[in-house]
């Protein structure tokens, strides 16, 4: 059945506004921002949609406070954008700026405010700082503010660049601000005078402040408490705050409706009706996008293009002619030039707990608004010209893998916010890196007004290098000591969670019911729930796609150490949306917080993300070995060698009494979807069978998009038995696959292939269920 577009004519209904949009989209957006409300992720939002000169749907959804009292979102409702900030009040000025003659967009900063310039400063330009490539710190500790703006000024002027200013991307609030303050010093008037008179009135944008008035805060979203008192039409940023509630970086507040004005006054080169704004030359060199220093990232000067924060484009609007941003509050708009239309998505996330995510709802959100208005990203079966034209990469990041960040890299880049004043207990192993290779533990320990009171390990322990019991031991780099979770207990003792306030989960999973992380996490989750803690888990990709979801599901009996709850072999999940399945549906209900992803996709294979492999376990050393865990593992606690003790485990697996000629004749006779398999003799130096010549197969992946690694571990454990009789200890194989009605279905089966058949209505099943918890699209 192919799709179709269905434009219908403008009408109103129940507050909505629509027009030449395909209103089943919507309503499919519609359906996702009110589970997001029922689940508490926000408390309402406002939608709006824009193509030329209309807005073809607005809408309203949920609250616009739950605390003290409900109030119902509309869709006049004030918000803290956040970060939006940067472009929309910001940027513009300075590129007001620059068009008037006033400043140089390539000249340095100093040159306007020289004791910026002071501790190797004095090269970083204004476009630098335009496209966070100056070289400074995300953030300088809040503590640098809190005696006035004179002496945080003082402090920021003293900082000293991390990186040669223009080799590296980094994301900074600090930038930023001295941005805003450049508008200042150049102009007379601060940053929020010079918007509201040279951009926001023009515009006719009357609902846009910075430090909003009383009229204007009376429809204000709330955020958070702060000094015994709910943010009202004050700044949620806490360095905005500081600094009076106007900045360069956040401060300012504005409505759905006014943003749609400044929306298409960019996409009508500068012009807002029979007014300009901005010169056409200026808007074109102001959202033209520039491929930064790491051949990657793409910027423009003030808007994202293509980063690990580009996640709110979705999977509709191109890469490369579309831009936006997104605020920390839970604020994102999305352009598309080439189509005259743009997305606006408006929520108050951090009200009233400080905690509620967005990043994959904004995502799904605006896919689902730009195929409602350009109809279906073209897929197979559409014109040659139309695929080519979709597949146009970024210049020459053709082959280049995405730019993902992982929980602690989103942690880092907002200054560890979410971590201030906690005491904190670090559950994390040699996996727990951001993308520059720094462990977690010591950017914890190094990041301001942060405990890390004890560390946890799990399997394998803190290096992640042993196979056996681990005791508890101490990281000679920091001096800590780690409580192992892998040694007399697997659970946090009341004694290890003393002076916890807060438990932080960063481990790399492997996507496997079986790999005991996965345990580890439910049990740490717990002891979180039972000490009233607080639960972060930082986010990190499922290696092996989050598309992968089959197997039988664990029964009761067998639900511990390798089986945590009821799900699949392969459950498809990363770690932060498993964790929000134990927390809701299986009942931990502790405080959790999954700090996500940006720029994971669930097809993404791990070498597509342009992460370090850092191997999980001494057996997981290269993504291959991951891919076909979930099918050779079943194997391991049988007689068979699964081939650890040699260099290629779980790639190879075979015994003393097996033919290895017969078994890979079986198993390629059985044309197994990406598996081709090649008869192989090895020795292993180690574990089963240590020392003993073995015959069996090595498996080629000839197609990893095609792998159905569980059904080729049941054709394995078939054909053993077949084959091998008498020898193969078949009824080992139940002790990982944990079902008892599938092992019998296995041994009943005239042919492999009628084996999964057992369990696909139980999968379907969990998968209907595992939909709700589901962070990334």
């Amino acid at each position: 059945m192919v799709a179709r577009v269905m434009p219908v004519v403008v009408w109103v209904l129940a507050g909505v506004v629509w027009a030449q949009i395909d209103a089943t989209r919507m309503r499919e957006a519609d359906e996702l921002i009110g589970q997001a409300v029922s689940r508490g992720d926000i408390p309402g939002a406002v939608l709006l949609v824009g193509r030329g000169k209309q807005d073809v749907y607005l809408k309203a959804y949920g609250n616009r406070s739950v605390e003290p009292q409900k109030v119902a979102m509309t869709t006049d409702t004030v918000f803290d954008l956040a970060s939006l900030s940067k472009p929309v009040g910001c940027a513009t000025s300075i590129m007001l700026l620059a068009e008037r003659g006033r400043i140089g967009l390539w000249e340095p900063v100093s040159k306007y405010l020289p004791a910026f310039a002071a501790n190797g400063k004095e090269k970083i330009t204004i476009a630098q700082l335009l496209l966070h490539t100056g070289g400074l710190v995300p953030d300088n500790p809040l503590s640098d503010y809190q005696n006035g703006v004179s002496a945080a000024w003082e402090r920021i002027n003293a900082l000293r660049p991390l990186s040669e200013p223009g080799t590296r991307f980094a994301y900074t609030d600090v930038g930023y601000i001295v941005l805003g303050e450049l508008v200042r010093v150049v102009d007379g008037r601060s940053l929020d005078q010079f918007a509201r008179q040279e951009i926001f009135e023009p515009l006719g944008m009357a609902d846009t402040a910075y430090n909003p008035d009383p009229p204007l805060k009376a429809r204000c979203a709330p955020t958070y408490r702060r000094e015994g008192r709910w943010m009202v039409g004050e700044v949620h940023d806490p360095r905005a705050y500081l600094l009076g509630g106007v900045a360069g970086h956040a401060g300012l507040f504005s409505t759905a409706e006014d943003l749609a004005k400044y929306c298409r006054m960019l996409l009508a080169d500068g012009r807002a009706g029979d007014k300009r704004v901005l010169a056409a030359r200026t808007v074109r060199e102001m959202i033209e996008p520039r491929m930064l220093a790491d051949g990657v990232t793409w910027r423009t000067y003030g808007w994202d293009v293509q980063s690990g924060y580009a996640s709110a484009r979705g999977d509709r609007f191109r890469v490369g002619s579309t831009f936006g941003h997104t605020g920390f509050t839970g604020t994102m708009i999305w352009i598309d030039p080439g189509n005259d239309c743009f997305v606006i998505f408006l929520s108050n996330r951090v009200h009233p707990a400080d905690k509620g995510e967005v990043i994959a709802l904004r995502r799904a959100v605006t896919t689902l608004a730009a195929e409602a208005l350009l109809g279906p990203r073209p897929r197979a079966g559409a014109s040659v010209k139309a695929a080519l034209d979709w597949a146009i990469p970024l210049g020459p990041t053709t082959g280049r893998p995405a730019t993902v960040l992982c929980g602690i890299d989103v942690l880092k880049r907002d200054g560890f916010k979410l971590l201030e004043g906690r005491r904190i207990a670090l559950m994390t192993n040699h996996t727990g890196r951001d993308r520059e290779g720094n462990r977690t533990v010591d950017l914890l320990l190094a990041a301001k007004n942060v405990q890390v009171v004890t560390l946890f390990s799990p399997e394998h322990g803190f290096y992640g290098t042993l196979d056996e019991k681990v005791g508890d031991t101490v990281d000679p780099r920091t001096g800590m000591k780690v409580y192992s979770l892998y040694g007399d207990t697997r659970r946090p003792t009341d004694e290890m969670m003393q002076g916890v306030d807060t438990v932080v989960f960063d481990i790399q999973d492997v996507g496997a019911r079986f790999y005991t992380y996965s345990a580890s996490l439910g049990y740490c989750m717990e002891a979180a729930a039972r000490h009233k803690c607080r639960m972060i888990v930082l986010d990190r990709p499922n290696p092996i796609t989050g598309l992968i979801v089959d197997g039988p599901i664990a029964d009761k009996e067998s639900f511990g150490f390798t089986a945590y709850g009821p799900m699949p072999v392969s459950h498809g999940m990363t770690f932060g949306e498993l964790a929000r399945l134990y927390n809701q549906e299986w009942g931990v209900n502790c405080d959790l917080v999954v700090v996500g992803m940006e720029g994971w996709r669930r097809s993404m294979w791990f070498d597509e993300t342009g992460l370090m492999w850092i191997n999980p376990s001494p057996n997981m050393r290269n993504l291959t070995q991951a891919a076909l865990y979930t099918g050779v593992c079943l194997l391991e606690a049988s007689n068979v060698s699964v081939g650890r003790g040699t260099d290629q485990p779980f790639e190879v697996f075979g015994a003393p009494w097996i033919d290895g000629k017969k078994l890979a004749a079986a198993l390629n006779a059985e044309n197994l979807p990406g598996l081709r398999f090649v008869p192989i003799e090895f020795t292993p130096a180690s574990s089963k069978h240590a020392s003993k010549p073995c015959q069996g197969v090595y498996i080629i992946v000839t197609d990893r998009n095609a792998l159905e690694p569980v059904r080729a571990g049941v054709a394995m454990a078939w054909h053993l038995r077949r084959l091998f009789p008498d020898s193969f200890q078949f009824d080992l194989v139940g002790r990982l696959l944990q079902n008892r009605q599938a092992l019998a279905a296995i041994a009943a089966a005239k042919n492999p292939d009628a084996v999964p058949a057992v369990w696909k209505e139980a999968v379907q099943q969990f998968i209907a269920v595992r939909e709700k918890y589901l962070i990334y699209r």
